[in-house]
């Protein structure tokens, strides 16, 4: 297939003031003193402390800054703080050398109750999407989550779900590990720079958001994107089931060719909170709102990336009140639609 250079593609894709902005940050912050297998240490032995559930003064900073799902919450005793009882196995991991942050894709094990005074329910996956900052001091200073549980009815009863797609945190432990291709190293040679793949992971917001049919899709030919541990598009040829309620699975640019035409009327509070060069990985939080219907999920996804295109994407998301901010923002950045190179 023919494909465009990445700056030719990008200009094309996105002649905005928002480009202009990412375009416009400084790019000569050194890379702070935690290298990527020290980052990547910090996902293991958070989880290792949530499912504990004690505060460790050597892991975490006094003043540390921790929200669930956008709301700001007292770490070491709310949200799953309160409820997981051990890691699971999935790690999709994405070390920021320069920013000293990371970020993952992971599950664990929660025991919720069956009410406020009732008995406790056998223990369930819960699929996570995951932000760490490290400060200069070596302590995570800065935590956020979104936690995707399964659907729990109030009370002893075992009341199906309303969602036709199976859990979230079963579906992602059931990939058993992520796609290796995510941990190959792309050649010094063909790398791109931090702010080219800042701007791959805000054309495809603005694709989702603008999106009429005929516009720049930065897609290759084999491109696969999974959303909470389930196929959501793939390529061509692929032998798949029907999306329950969906119909047949798509490509990655066949649906916005044809049915995501209008879906999201917006894609706001974009933040990029991890990149990583060496394996073309751009980690990024954001919000899609359905206006006409009230809708919004808030959700951490990231993008593999080469030659200049999308070749795998991969969500963890919930439904959030609609019109929510993600605790990290001001106001004015929630409701904005220009990416936020986060530092």
């Amino acid at each position: 297939m023919t494909r465009l250079p990445l700056a030719a593609a990008l200009a094309l894709a996105i002649a905005s003031p928002a480009a202009a902005q990412v375009a416009g940050v400084p790019l000569d912050m050194e890379p702070r003193q935690c290298d990527r297998a020290c980052l990547e240490t910090y996902v293991e032995r958070y989880l290792a402390a949530m499912a504990h559930g004690g505060f460790d003064e050597s892991l975490f900073a006094r003043d540390v800054r921790f929200t669930e799902n956008g709301v700001e919450l007292p770490l070491g005793n709310e949200g799953l703080w309160a409820t997981t009882v051990s890691p699971e196995g999935y790690r999709l991991v994405v070390p920021d050398v320069v920013t000293g942050q990371v970020a993952a894709l992971v599950t664990v094990r929660e025991q919720a109750s069956q009410s406020a005074t009732g008995p406790q329910r056998e223990p369930e996956p819960v699929g996570i999407s995951l932000r760490l900052r490290i400060n200069a001091q070596g302590l995570i200073s800065e935590v956020e989550q979104i936690a995707a549980r399964p659907e729990r009815p109030l009370g002893p009863g075992s009341a199906a779900p309303s969602s036709p797609f199976p859990a979230t945190g079963a579906a992602v432990e059931a990939l058993g590990a992520p796609w290796p291709g995510y941990l190959a190293a792309v050649p010094e040679g063909e790398r791109h720079t931090r702010a080219e793949l800042v701007e791959m992971a805000n054309a495809y917001f603005e694709a989702v958001e603008r999106n009429t049919g005929h516009d720049y899709y930065p897609f290759t030919d084999d491109c696969l994107r999974l959303e909470n541990g389930i196929i959501a598009a793939a390529p061509a040829g692929h032998d798949l089931a029907d999306r329950p309620s969906f119909g047949a699975v798509q490509t990655c640019r066949g649906q916005f060719e044809t049915s995501l035409i209008g879906t999201v009327t917006g894609v706001r509070d974009r933040r990029v909170v991890a990149v990583d060069p060496e394996r073309g990985i751009v980690f990024a939080f954001a919000f899609f709102d359905h206006r006409p219907i009230n809708w919004t999920w808030q959700l951490g996804e990231l993008f593999k990336v080469e030659h200049g295109q999308i070749e795998r994407i991969e969500a963890i998301f919930i439904r959030s009140p609609y019109g929510l901010c993600s605790g990290w923002s001001t106001y004015t950045q929630c409701r904005s639609e220009e990416p936020q190179d986060v530092r």
